[in-house]
Parts: C-alpha cells; structure tokens; sequence
C-alpha cells in the first residue's frame, strides 16, 4: 500500500542521531499542507521507535516503517 502513496517531500536524514531526526521531521511537516506526505530515510536504528512515538503523540499518520538493509524508511502524512 505504502508504494501507491504520493510522497510531497523526501527528508535524507543519513547519519544523523535521535533526536536529530525528529527535530527534522517535526520542522518539515509545518510547512506542509494537511494531506501531505513525508518520506524520511534515516540511518539511526533509534527512529524506529521514535517515529511512530512522535506520530503517536503529534497526532499524524504513520502510514508506514520499515528497515531497508542499513537505513529505515518511513511514511508520514499530515493530518492536523
């Protein structure tokens, strides 16, 4: 499902540590409009916990997470 969904902005969040990700994350959806969608590749293993804790609190969707060998790739849409 997540290969179907429009992606509005690619976040390369290589080499950086949590909570530099979120950070990045956190700046980028503000500026985006409600519907939008996010992609992030990281290579912290960290933000496969923090990802979808920061969606869960921030009240956006986290349409998907996944590791792809060394970096994780994940979906996010702006939904408040």
């Amino acid at each position: 499902m997540a290969d179907q969904v429009k992606v509005d902005l690619v976040l390369d969040l290589k080499g950086l540590l949590c909570p530099l990700p979120i950070v990045k994350l956190s700046q980028a959806i503000k500026d985006l409009p409600l519907g939008a969608v996010i992609e992030g590749i990281a290579t912290d293993p960290g933000v496969m916990a923090d990802v979808p804790a920061w969606a869960r609190a921030s009240g956006q969707e986290l349409i998907s997470i996944e590791q792809q060998g060394k970096e994780y790739r994940f979906l996010i849409r702006k939904v408040k």
